[in-house]
């Protein structure tokens, strides 16, 4: 049988925010946007499922004047990635 892939990171978006987490130890919301290529709106909703399901830490601050929202992943979510990663590898052809 094969095991349950996490939903919560089954999604298009919120795997690619923890990907690129899991290789930066910090990435600001501009360049998640950017990266991804989503939309500000759908990326926030998208970041914070992210952050109550405690994968991901989220820090607003300012450059100056300007908001910044600053994006860290949490050890329970680098555990989440590791596993959704083993889980997806046991769909693979061996």
């Amino acid at each position: 049988m094969l095991p349950e892939l996490d939903p919560l990171l089954h999604s298009q978006l919120r795997l690619a925010v923890m990907s690129i987490l899991i290789g930066s130890p910090e990435a600001d919301f501009v360049y998640l946007r950017k990266t991804t290529g989503a939309t500000a709106g759908n990326l926030s909703v998208q970041i914070e499922k992210l952050r109550e399901a405690g994968y991901i830490t989220v820090e607003k601050s300012f450059r100056g004047k300007m908001p910044r929202t600053t994006c860290r992943i949490t050890p329970t979510g680098i555990k989440a990635f590791e596993t959704y990663v083993e889980a997806l590898q046991d769909y693979l052809p061996k």
